[in-house]
């Protein structure tokens, strides 16, 4: 069973939520709180491995109340805002959701969640200069195709390995990021700036390959604008 709490200062909103909930057998709700204050309080009684967090809250908001969490569960935002998106992946969630959520934008998203497991950093394992290297992936910019090799380009570093563009983007969560050419992957969350032809990321500008025009612009539009 995943144990969820609901933190949503509107009624119809949780209700909502609540009626979903109710739909998933593995789903169990353990309480519904109006604000961060009263989500404090059940999280120090009642173990909860889920919360359903709506970024609006009165008084202490949303993502300023997960960044008061040392050691929090998993996560999925809920808000009628697009605009906090970027901000949001540099918190790992696990989805955000606009409002009004369909059921099937909510069932996709709790199929991320594993029991239990509250919310871990994501993490890839590649091998690099003779050495086995776990590289949290909200430090990655963005991963380059080099030939037989890829480039991943973090924060604080860059490594090469052997490894095909194709098969890391099966591995990469598509929610914090997205091809946008056939030899780059950024991150979503790095995102400066962007245009039709090109993104700007954290020092380094990339252009979108004509094959993904298309679709990397319906999916920036639908986080950004």
């Amino acid at each position: 069973m995943i144990r969820c709490l609901i933190i949503e200062d509107e009624p119809l909103a949780a209700d909502i939520l609540r009626d979903y909930i109710g739909q998933v057998s593995f789903l169990k709700l353990q309480g519904v709180c109006t604000d961060a204050v009263g989500a404090l309080e059940l999280l120090h009684t009642e173990p909860v491995d889920l919360l359903f967090l709506d970024i609006h809250l009165p008084g202490l908001k949303g993502l300023d109340f997960l960044r008061t969490l040392k050691n929090p569960p998993a996560v999925i935002l809920t808000t009628a805002y697009h605009e906090y998106a970027v901000e949001s992946y540099e918190l790992n969630v696990a989805d955000y959701l606009l409002k009004p959520i369909e059921f099937k934008r909510f069932v996709e998203a709790i199929n991320k969640i594993k029991p239990g497991t509250g919310n871990p950093p994501e993490t890839i394992t590649i091998h690099s200069e003779k050495k086995t290297v776990i590289i949290p992936t909200q430090e990655i910019v963005y991963i380059e195709s080099q030939k037989e090799y890829i480039k991943i380009q973090t924060t604080q570093s860059s490594h090469i390995t052997k490894y095909a563009l194709s098969k890391m983007e099966e591995e990469l969560n598509p929610a914090r990021f997205i091809r946008i050419h056939r030899s780059f992957i950024i991150s979503l969350g790095k995102i400066k700036a962007f245009n039709g032809h090109e993104v700007e990321l954290t020092g380094k500008t990339i252009p979108i390959g004509g094959n993904y025009r298309e679709q990397v612009s319906s999916r920036l539009k639908s986080l950004f604008m």
